[in-house]
């Protein structure tokens, strides 16, 4: 019988799709990508052959890898600063770097020739030979100035700090999204002057993804504050519109310069570390458990003087507070990580923000281990045990209640002494040894208390079913829950 209504429904199937196609029409199917596109489309689309870019383009093509933000521009100008010898960088900022950013150093200056040269792609003097996995340096590939130069008004102002003879006057460039419109002389100290304005002015589409100028002033507030902390031997100041909101003198220790730019407090609220292993070696100052935040804002970590954003850091600042913070709060850290430049590449990302060890493990075991070790030393240990001696001066003390006496809030002391019968449950006796607790079961600490096995006037009394009546469902489920008598009483008697 089943087979034979599978094989009609099959049928009526059919038929139904016969005559849908001869009344409706057969359904046609999704055009192809030659049909939608058209045929002139496609013909020019086939035809299409392999162009070398022009240098404008690829510019701005490097600009969105460099330059994401003005944090981003602003980061590779300081990184210039501090490489160029500079004792003191200063930084300005208007609408949160969106229309401003204008960096001034007392570094060794560029002469006309170089300023020209420095605006082209790939032209850098911080490579002196080919080996690049020797990079000491905080910039190394040569593309920063001509990307920031082709997505913003770019002016530089350089001159060379040797002497004051011909040739050694200030000299001045201006570039108008990649294109030269002007450059002559400059009267300017020994040093450079940098300034980009209406940062992606000439592209739309990446300026309407800018955010707010207050987060984009926080953002260059950051990247200013961790270059800072990298280097406390240059002086720093920031303006923002027209507003001094950060200063430090240079020549400043480290732990000083680090509780200048968080908190003052973390100088009395932290510890130092000075650890070193096979090559490696962990400085920097870890706040203590007990001085924490709700965000990891203030984990400052630093590879040979440069500052990046490591999983593989961060995660093991993590892993060596995981057994004395919570796992919504964060320690205040800034580790200064020195390690020979064969054994870590920073090569690896457009911003240089990451880096990859080649021995992961060994990084990873010298911070979680430097950081425990620095902690325990304050007398703040991961895992403590009471001692023997403590835990024999306690004593119980019995409590009296309406119920009657028992142990208060130390349920560990219950014994278990299963009896036979129905009753209520009670406190082990007091007599019990206090420096000698009876053994008891149950989950954890907590043991079964014993039941009485004579009847008490708190007992829930069992129901007892009619043997001349046969129960109902409902009759059962009325002797489910029945409150006790005693206890209605009491209740009355305590409110009245």
């Amino acid at each position: 019988m089943p087979l034979t209504v599978a094989r009609c429904n099959r049928v009526a199937l059919q038929e139904i799709a016969v005559y849908k196609n001869s009344k409706i029409g057969v359904i046609r199917p999704y055009p192809l990508l030659k049909d939608s596109l058209g045929s002139g489309a496609w013909a020019r689309r086939s035809q299409m052959s392999i162009r070398r870019l022009p240098d404008a383009l690829i510019n701005r093509i490097a600009a969105g890898e460099v330059v994401e933000r003005p944090a981003s521009a602003l980061k590779e100008l300081v990184e210039n600063a501090i490489d160029a010898g500079a004792t003191q960088i200063s930084v300005r900022l208007g609408a949160g770097g969106l229309d401003l950013v204008e960096v001034t150093d007392d570094g060794c200056g560029m002469s006309r020739d170089e300023m020209a040269l420095a605006l082209e792609r790939h032209a850098t003097s911080k490579l002196p030979d080919d080996n690049i996995d020797q990079v000491m340096t905080m910039g190394f590939r040569g593309e920063a100035l001509p990307s920031i130069a082709s997505v913003s008004r770019f002016t530089v102002e350089s001159r060379v700090r040797s002497g004051d003879g011909p040739g050694q006057e200030g000299w001045k460039r201006v570039v108008d999204h990649g294109q030269l419109v002007a450059e002559g002389p400059a009267a300017i100290p020994p040093g450079t002057r940098v300034r980009v304005e209406n940062l992606f002015g000439n592209i739309p589409a990446r300026r309407k993804f800018l955010r707010s100028p207050r987060a984009e002033y926080a953002a260059a507030l950051d990247a200013v504050r961790r270059l800072a902390m990298a280097r406390p031997d240059i002086g720093f100041t920031l303006e923002h519109d027209g507003r001094r909101t950060l200063s430090v003198q240079p020549g400043m220790e480290r732990p000083e310069r680090v509780a200048a730019l968080t908190a003052p407090e973390l100088a009395e609220n932290s510890v130092g570390l000075d650890f070193q292993r096979e090559g490696l070696r962990l400085g920097g100052i870890a706040s203590l458990p007990t001085y924490n935040r709700g965000v990891g804002d203030h984990q400052y970590l630093f590879v040979n003087g440069r500052p990046v954003k490591d999983r593989l850091l961060v995660g093991a600042v993590r892993g060596a507070y995981a057994e004395m913070l919570a796992r919504d709060r964060h320690a205040v850290v800034a580790l200064f990580l020195e390690v020979p430049p064969s054994e870590v590449d920073v090569n690896v990302h457009p911003a240089k923000t990451e880096v990859r060890f080649r021995d992961p493990a060994l990084v990873r075991g010298m911070i979680v281990s430097g950081l425990r070790h620095a902690i325990d030393q304050a007398g703040f240990r991961s895992v403590q045990r009471p001692a023997e001696a403590a835990l024999a001066n306690w004593q119980v003390e019995p409590v009296q209640t309406a119920q009657g006496a028992f142990f208060g809030n130390n349920p560990s002391l219950w014994e278990v002494r299963p009896q036979a019968g129905e009753g209520m449950m009670r406190s082990p006796s007091l007599s019990a040894s206090p420096t000698t607790p009876p053994k008891g079961r149950g989950l954890g600490h907590f043991a079964i208390p014993e039941r009485i096995s004579q009847p008490s006037p708190w007992a829930v009394p069992k129901p007892q079913p009619n043997p001349s009546r046969k129960p109902a469902a409902s009759r059962l489920a009325s002797h489910a829950v029945r409150l006790p008598t005693p206890i209605l009483s009491l209740r009355r008697r305590t409110a009245s």
